[in-house]
């Protein structure tokens, strides 16, 4: 007895943290071995061109029948050699890919995996009311129209909020060179940052500034300071104030407001905002040139344009205004306009 303990501890001791060097190894040791014996004792149909499918087959107990040994030597062989180390074998090889599978799914729910990713939207922080709808109102968007990856990397203890649908990195802090790393910030399009703190905001928009440079980052602070602040030493970053004050004043003012701009700013339903850039190569042209066509051929209506695209649209704009290659437009239709027809447009027919 003490025997059989000392061998089965032995064979724990191997095996309970074989890697998959050591599981190749043993299965390329038992598949030549067992072709060796097959030959020597006369089992050649067995070890010939269908060796590997039948040694698979009665290794697993399958025992499909099609293929067997012949020689008494060859069932004694498969009896005592074959389907006990064989079963052993594939049992671990199974186990082993299922507990890699099984923890590879886990490291990505945790957001411990590596990820590839490029012109992705990145979302910073973690704020359990806000980040939720956050991330389905971008879902939506994605699905509409720009068809990029979304990813969120936060420092707070969950798991992925939407696993199948957005990518997910945890991180100790939003300043960690090779956790952020995993996020693949400097590949990334566009950063959103809202974090629960605004001092964290802005530690995490300053970072993302000095690594990617060229994203279209935005901040949501409820400190305006904070934004001014941001907005002086970084000021390609758009910070986003919270208007929660200002839209309960206009309700009260003109009742409805509150639902009107819900409309505007969530692509889920009713009539919403978007924006296009006036491409390039075509001539500059007023705003009266667009306005009704807009209105006639795509059911949009033009609300303010962004002539030097700074950040600084001007909302109802003149129709004499004139815009050129690189100006956004901005306007309010059912959906995301794919395709204008901007030969049509700039030549008035």
């Amino acid at each position: 007895m003490p025997l059989i303990k000392r061998l089965r501890k032995l064979i724990y001791h191997h095996f309970k943290d074989l890697k998959w060097q050591g599981l190749l190894l043993l299965l390329t040791v038992y598949i030549l071995v067992n072709w060796l014996v097959l030959r020597i004792i006369g089992e050649t149909a067995l070890a010939g061109p269908d060796y590997l499918y039948w040694l698979l087959v009665t290794a697993s107990t399958v025992g499909y029948g099609d293929l067997s040994p012949q020689t008494g030597a060859g069932k004694l062989y498969t009896a005592l050699v074959i389907i006990p180390f064989g079963l052993g074998l594939f049992a671990m090889t199974v186990g082993k890919i299922a507990a890699f599978s099984a923890y590879q799914w886990r490291k990505g729910l945790m957001g411990l995996k590596d990820l590839n990713l490029r012109d992705h939207i990145l979302v910073i922080g973690w704020d359990p009311e806000r980040t939720p709808h956050l991330l389905r109102l971008l879902r939506i968007e994605t699905e509409q129209h720009h068809q990029r990856t979304l990813c969120l990397c936060a420092s707070a203890d969950i798991e992925n909020p939407m696993p199948g649908e957005i990518e997910f990195v945890r991180v100790s802090a939003y300043n960690e060179g090779a956790e952020m790393d995993r996020a693949c910030i400097e590949q990334a399009s566009r950063i959103i940052i809202d974090c629960a703190r605004d001092d964290s905001t802005l530690a995490a928009a300053l970072y993302s500034h000095s690594r990617n440079p060229d994203a279209h980052t935005i901040a949501y602070f409820r400190d305006e300071a904070l934004a001014r602040l941001l907005k002086h030493h970084c000021p390609n970053i758009e910070c986003t104030p919270s208007v929660a004050v200002e839209l309960m004043v206009k309700a009260a003012m003109d009742p409805g407001s509150s639902a009107l701009h819900q409309q505007l700013l969530t692509a889920a339903e009713g009539m919403t905002q978007y924006a296009i850039r006036y491409p390039q190569g075509l001539p500059s042209l007023p705003i009266r040139q667009l306005f009704v066509p807009f209105k006639e051929r795509y059911q949009a209506t033009l609300i303010a344009v962004d002539v030097e695209a700074d950040g600084q649209p001007e909302v109802n704009p003149e129709l004499d205004l004139e815009i050129h290659a690189g100006s956004l437009i901005y306007y309010i239709a059912p959906q995301r306009i794919r395709e204008f027809d901007w030969a049509r447009l700039t030549s008035g027919q």
